[in-house]
């Protein structure tokens, strides 16, 4: 277990200003060793804006998905209306934010708020892992991943990308004599107010790789974190207000599930709404896209994955089973970018199978805040059993052989699924057409590289792919031909702040990371001056 000291577990109760945590969750964390906090760590989850929104309001029960059965903390049910009023107080602080202030003192904003996740790391990933489940060690990354793309973004708002950035363009007009006349010039300014959608997978690292490029080019946003794991958001949301990122300026709304299509329909209806970016299901981000098409929106979808990783024979089939176990079984499969469909040249599929089970069996499955837990449960008990019916369908009814796993873990509780690993699946079975979101890897052996190629791309969506080879020309002419957004030669990390991230089909519109993700952000403006 990660343990706290009663001191650190009262520091841990201020839960929105709203309600503690249940007292079986302060004694769990009040029963062994300290680990480090800051002084800041005593109002990481005590919201003013939420405890004046809580009065009157019903409240949002939040889980532990390792002990369902114990409320870690609640926050408060927003709606239609909230969203309303706070789209209208995003909208009257935009001019003041966007226009009064330097790219300059935005950047510092940016980089005292980094330096205070930083400094709250350790308490942030035991709130991320209450509320989500994943791993102490995982939750820990994503802090320091989340902190990045702040860093990176006050570094790009004062780059000339940024916004009051822009280029000059030689004028194709002349004077009657001749003479060049006039001056052409491109301008970046902010878009104005955003919505902001993010999933329970990554609850911090997706609010700072939105919330970043977006205050750097001087707009407002209106966060909404998942229903499930809205806890980290809101030590987010104190954390940037003690960096003095102004009131208004970045606004939070908490939802269950009743209310959550209220919210994200009044984002994107409003008209004073000029940007939304979203991550979660295609299927969401499809309705979304259609409700935001009256007002024209710039829109932002990462949406679903189904990534193939292909095993080519002259692989390195050590280094290619230490990338699929980084890439499958990281947050038990609950990434978007996850290795969804395992495809094994047959001349090493054998040798990837075994190393690949013997990696799997190493795993540790439990709750996150156990030191030993390596892999976490699943976020919700309806998770575990679609998982269990792809695999028992690919089983029973498509032919396939479990080589590892394959049943839930009851004993462990509702929510946690054994390491699986399927061969002999079938290209028409479930568990290989459609994203599975879960710790299962499904595997086809290929003879040729056309065939794996084929169905690699045989997909409708595009987010991911991954593949094995130590041959050059092959690693150019194979990532070329995969149709996706993102690709990891021999490693399965490969999501960086650093890097465009965004997928291609129906996995979505537009990039986050990299110097476009604050494009995404920008509107050009072209200006002629007859000077």
């Amino acid at each position: 277990m990660i343990h706290l000291s009663q001191k650190q577990a009262l520091m841990l109760t201020l839960m929105a200003g709203v309600r503690p945590w249940s007292r079986a969750v302060t004694r769990a964390l009040s029963t062994s060793a300290p680990v480090g906090t800051s002084a800041a760590a005593a109002s990481l989850l005590k919201n003013p804006s939420l405890l004046a929104v809580a009065s009157g309001k019903s409240l949002l029960d939040v889980f532990n998905p390792a002990k369902p059965d114990e409320i870690v903390g609640q926050v408060p049910i927003q709606g239609g209306e909230e969203t309303r009023q706070a789209i209208e107080r995003s909208y009257h602080v935009l001019p003041s934010w966007r226009d009064g202030t330097t790219a300059s003192f935005r950047s510092n904003l940016l980089s005292k708020w980094s330096g205070l996740i930083q400094e709250n790391a350790d308490d942030l990933a035991i709130i991320m892992t209450l509320e989500s489940g994943k791993p102490l060690a995982e939750s820990r990354g994503e802090v320091n991943y989340a902190t990045s793309f702040l860093d990176f973004y006050a570094a790009e708002a004062v780059r000339s990308t940024g916004a009051g950035g822009g280029f000059m363009i030689p004028t194709p007009f002349a004077t009657t004599n001749g003479a060049p006349r006039g001056q052409i010039m491109a301008k970046q300014q902010a878009v104005g107010v955003t919505g902001l959608i993010t999933p329970w997978n990554f609850p911090i690292a997706m609010i700072t790789r939105k919330v970043g490029p977006a205050l750097a080019a001087g707009c407002t946003a209106i966060v909404k974190p998942s229903e499930l794991t809205p806890l980290t958001a809101v030590a987010l949301q104190n954390l940037a207000e003690q960096a003095g990122i102004p009131e208004n300026v970045l606004q939070l709304i908490t939802t269950d599930k009743s209310s959550t299509p209220q919210v994200g329909g009044e984002l994107c209806t409003n008209p004073l709404v000029r940007k939304l970016s979203f991550t979660g299901s295609t299927a969401v981000g499809k309705l979304l896209m259609k409700q935001s098409s009256d007002t024209v929106k710039r829109l932002s979808l990462e949406l679903g994955g189904n990534a193939p990783f292909v095993v080519f024979d002259d692989a390195d089939i050590d280094q290619a089973v230490t990338a699929a176990m980084a890439s499958k079984f990281r947050n038990a499969g609950q990434t978007c970018v996850c290795a969804d469909r395992f495809l094994v040249h047959a001349a090493v599929h054998d040798e990837f199978v075994d190393k690949f089970v013997a990696a799997a069996q190493k795993l540790v499955v439990g709750p996150g805040l156990d030191k030993e837990t390596t892999m976490g449960p699943m976020i919700v008990a309806d998770a575990v059993t679609r998982t269990h019916q792809k695999v028992q369908e690919a089983l029973e009814r498509d032919g396939a052989t479990c080589a590892l796993g394959g049943s839930p873990m009851e004993d462990l509780g509702p929510h946690f699924y054994q390491p699986t690993i399927l061969t002999g699946v079938s290209p028409e079975s479930s568990i290989w057409k459609t994203e599975t979101f879960g710790p299962v890897a499904p595997i086809i052996k290929f003879d040729v590289e056309e065939e794996a190629l084929r169905l690699a791309n045989d997909s409708d969506v595009g987010l991911a792919s991954y593949f094995c080879t130590r041959d050059l020309s092959r690693a150019f002419r194979f990532s070329e031909q995969l149709e996706c957004g993102i690709v990891g030669l021999n490693d399965g990390i490969i999501s960086s702040c650093a890097a465009p991230f965004g997928g291609i089909k129906e996995s979505g519109l537009g990039r986050e990371g990299s110097s476009l993700g604050i494009a995404e952000y920008l509107e050009t403006k072209y200006i002629f001056m007859n000077t």
